[in-house]
């Protein structure tokens, strides 16, 4: 299963060897950027330690158990709304009471670890206190310093980066069947995340991206009315705000780079070229520093909950200014 999944060769080695002495400590902490493949490794170490045949077969009925999500002594607990509450770890607590029903160790994976709240984290603090042998929590968070310092220093730290850029570019091409262009693309924008690549995000960086840079590449400051439509937009794309805040910020990185001199290569938009020359010699550096303050910004703004739409009607005024 190891084999499957790509990168993270030291985190999938450390692993195998903890498994194979019999040493896994009682808790993990898999700390790293979303989408990069912590839940991933989670469960192929858990199919390591259930497989009837101890090496992960992928043909077993445990393995198979694993793969539908319905093994009696697998925990898959994650955010219920916007945080975990204490009533899903209490429930967790129960079930790891009582003795594995079928594998040698109870599992539970905790996806989100950063969103338990106060009482939550607590509660599990007294059962990574006090381990039940048998029993292994692996939390998954890719903010580890909002996980609770007691509770960070009780699991073994494994941290998780990026799949790097060319490696995930050659994957997304042949999964995918995209040309050079897309693979660059989509692989830049997602920032080494699969789940970013793959997910709901795609279409956003392969089809609409260059209808979007279009569209501020051709605003003005006299342009209010189309301004004020865009922002309305991009306002209403509540689940796609921050994503497409990422685009406008990497077309403006690449115009900072053009202006220094750097190759095409390094640029995430090279099938805008020509738009990016366009922009390019209206702009100087000072100008485009300003604006990628002012994205940083406006993410900032998002973050604290502000009115989406007036957010964005000013960005976009900073933008064209």
């Amino acid at each position: 299963m190891f084999n499957r999944i790509l990168g993270h060769q030291q985190q999938k080695n450390l692993l195998q060897r903890a498994v194979s002495s019999g040493r896994l400590p009682h808790a993990y902490l898999f700390e790293g950027p979303e989408g990069v493949g912590k839940r991933l490794v989670a469960l192929a170490l858990t199919r390591m330690l259930f497989c009837a045949c101890g090496n992960s077969c992928g043909n077993c009925p445990a393995c198979h158990k694993i793969d539908h999500h319905n093994h009696p002594d697998l925990h898959l607990l994650g955010p219920d709304g916007a945080s975990i509450k204490i009533e899903q770890i209490r429930a967790l607590q129960k079930e790891l009471s009582y003795r594995p029903l079928e594998a040698s160790h109870k599992v539970c994976i905790i996806d989100g670890a950063e969103k338990m709240n106060p009482a939550a984290a607590n509660s599990l603090l007294k059962t990574l206190e006090e381990p039940r042998p048998q029993t292994l929590i692996i939390l998954l968070t890719p903010a580890p310093d909002a996980v609770l310092p007691t509770i960070r220093s009780r699991c073994q730290r494994l941290p998780f980066s990026r799949i790097p850029r060319e490696k995930l570019q050659e994957v997304l091409a042949a999964q995918l069947n995209l040309d050079d262009i897309q693979s660059h693309v989509l692989a830049t924008l997602s920032e080494g995340s699969f789940k970013k690549a793959l997910g709901k995000d795609r279409d956003l960086y392969l089809q609409r991206r260059r209808e979007l840079l279009k569209q501020i590449a051709g605003l003005s400051p006299g342009s209010i009315l189309p301004l004020l439509q865009l922002a309305q937009d991009i306002a209403e794309e509540k689940d796609l705000v921050f994503d497409i805040l990422e685009i406008i910020q990497a077309f403006y990185r690449d115009l900072l780079l053009l202006k220094h001199g750097c190759t095409v290569e390094e640029l995430v938009n090279i099938d805008m070229l020509e738009t990016l020359e366009q922009v390019s010699r209206r702009e100087d550096i000072i100008t485009i520093v300003r604006k990628l303050t002012a994205l940083l910004a406006s993410r900032r703004h998002l973050e604290r909950n502000v009115n989406r739409q007036l957010a964005m009607e000013v960005l976009l005024l900073q933008l064209v200014a």
